[in-house]
C-alpha cells in the first residue's frame, strides 16, 4: 500500500526534482504543450493546476493588493516571472468557466533511446 507516499522521486533529489517540474510547468505555460515522459508529466500536472488557480484568483480579483498576493504565490512555485505573467493576463482567463483539470496528458509512444513512455503534457 501506498500510505503517505505523497510524490513520484523520478530517481532524482530534492531540489533537482523540484527544478526540474518547475521548468516543465513554466514550459507548458509559455508553450502550450511540451514532450516529457509520462511520469515526469503526471507530477508535473499538480503543479501547473495549482498554478493555474492562484491565477484565476488573481485574474478575478480587484484589489491590487490581493492581486499582487495571488501573483507572488504563483511565482514561488514557478520561479519564471514572464510564465507568471503570461499565465495571470492569458492562460488564467481563458479558463475561468472551468473549475479544474486545465491540462491534458496524451501518450505517444515510446522514446528510441531507452524506451521509457512518452506523452505530449498540453493545456487543454
Amino acid at each position: 500500500m501506498r500510505h503517505l507516499n505523497d510524490h513520484r522521486k523520478l530517481n532524482r533529489t530534492s531540489a533537482h526534482r523540484l527544478a526540474m517540474l518547475r521548468n516543465l510547468a513554466a514550459a507548458v505555460i509559455e508553450h502550450g504543450r511540451v514532450t516529457t515522459t509520462v511520469p515526469k508529466a503526471k507530477e508535473a500536472r499538480r503543479l501547473v493546476e495549482r498554478c493555474i488557480t492562484l491565477a484565476k484568483k488573481a485574474s478575478v480579483e480587484q484589489d491590487p493588493a490581493k492581486k499582487l498576493h495571488f501573483k507572488r504565490e504563483a511565482m514561488r512555485h514557478l520561479h519564471d516571472l514572464k510564465a507568471v505573467t503570461k499565465l495571470v493576463d492569458e492562460v488564467a482567463p481563458a479558463y475561468k468557466n472551468r473549475v479544474g483539470g486545465y491540462t491534458r496528458i496524451l501518450k505517444a509512444g515510446y522514446r528510441l533511446g531507452d524506451r521509457s513512455p512518452v506523452a505530449l503534457f498540453e493545456l487543454v
